[in-house]
């Protein structure tokens, strides 16, 4: 079991998520790490396809993979709360395979509701392969003129007999360089003036489907690209849900999805938090632990305090969900302190490391880049305020 478990008399869990917890912990003891550590395989240095393929499958043979996944389909059955607390887990194991563990940056997360959308030739074509973790999937919305406002959409998808055609350029789409689909969210209308977007599965191998830009993000890591679709004819069946429905597709289950990238932002801030804490036990400065300084202490005491303050409304937000309120201020709320306090424990860890701080290499240096990039992936801090404020105004005076 790996030391970052839990104790079960502090789990604020179910009794069936502190034991997935704890099969976790031993798969990542005894599998994963020396995977990694065999492969070379670190937050800077990406894992193969050919890795990857062999960590889906024996997370999906293991019981992790397919968690999120309807209960007929093999999924655990999880609370939000309990997701909550398991993907904290999983991020704060350390492990560089972390977002594939789950399935979160190509597999069955992905699909969402599109599962309840599927048509029955799609669950065979399309949702299966993925539960399965037989193929990747990745999920296309932003485009270069498209981001915060996800419904200015240019990429459009024309009748033409049977089939659809589609054209245009997704960017910075998370997970397309592994893909053997998308999900592509296209401009439907005839009308330039009126908004009606629809969602799509589009194959990768078919003709004028291209990935492009092997950019790395600021964090080193390379598994984001662009999707180029060039005139790319779709059969009519790849259609999913109704036409004109495809954003409402896309974010139906926003204000979740938004609170559960939560727990993987604390997860990595309180790997900071440790290794600031054993950098601070060790290295000595004016024949003392650096420690004993007041300086250090403060900075340490402000890294806990504000990770057990983001946790506790990540939770908090958590169980209004379980009970069905619409939560959605509360989640933009989480999304916003939880990436900017996670950021600021990072920020502090550099601090705290000194000049071993900012040489590439060490973690906290990797953790300060991973951490600011959440203050803009998944809905910009200034977005989750827009948010937050617009449901305060609309909200009548008691």
């Amino acid at each position: 079991m790996s030391p970052n478990t839990p104790l079960p008399d502090t789990f604020e869990g179910s009794d069936k998520a502190r034991d997935f917890i704890a099969r976790l912990g031993e798969f990542f003891e005894t599998e994963l790490h020396p995977l990694a550590r065999e492969h070379g395989v670190d937050h800077e240095n990406a894992p193969s396809r050919e890795l990857l393929e062999k960590v889906w499958k024996r997370s999906h043979e293991l019981g992790f993979y397919g968690m999120t996944l309807p209960g007929p389909m093999g999924g655990a059955g999880f609370s939000v709360h309990d997701h909550a607390l398991i993907k904290e887990f999983v991020y704060a194991s350390g492990t560089p395979f972390a977002p594939h563990v789950l399935g979160e940056l190509t597999g069955p997360p992905r699909l969402g509701a599109l599962v309840r959308q599927a048509t029955p030739d799609q669950m065979q074509r399309f949702i299966l392969p993925v539960a399965r973790a037989d193929k990747a999937v990745c999920f296309a919305i932003t485009e270069p003129d498209a981001g915060s406002d996800a419904g200015a959409l240019q990429t459009s998808a024309v009748l033409d007999g049977d089939h659809w055609v589609l054209s245009g350029t997704k960017k910075f789409i998370s997970g397309s360089p592994f893909c053997d689909f998308a999900v592509i969210i296209a401009s439907t209308s005839e009308d330039p003036a009126v908004r009606e977007t629809t969602a799509f599965f589009v194959e990768r191998d078919r003709p004028g489907f291209a990935i492009e830009g092997g950019y790395k993000t600021m964090a080193g890591q390379s598994h984001t690209a662009n999707i180029v679709l060039n005139n790319c004819r779709i059969p009519v069946g790849n259609q999913i849900g109704e036409r004109g429905k495809g954003l409402g597709l896309a974010l139906g289950r926003i204000t979740v999805n938004r609170l559960l990238h939560c727990p993987a932002m604390l997860g990595l801030a309180q790997l900071a938090l440790q290794d600031s804490l054993q950098y601070a036990r060790q290295r000595k400065q004016f024949g003392q632990p650096i420690g004993a300084f007041q300086a250090v202490q403060h900075m340490l005491a402000d890294m806990a305090t504000e990770l057990a303050a983001a946790r506790a409304l990540i939770l908090s937000v958590a169980r209004s969900l379980d009970l069905g309120v619409d939560a959605r201020a509360q989640a933009s709320m989480a999304k916003l302190f939880c990436s900017e306090t996670a950021f600021r424990v990072a920020d502090r860890a550099v601090q705290i490391h000194g000049g071993e701080g900012i040489v590439q290499g060490r973690r906290v240096e990797f953790l300060f880049r991973m951490l600011r990039m959440y203050r803009v992936l998944t809905g910009t801090s200034e977005i989750q305020r827009n948010t937050i404020a617009k449901e305060l105004l609309q909200t009548p005076a008691h």
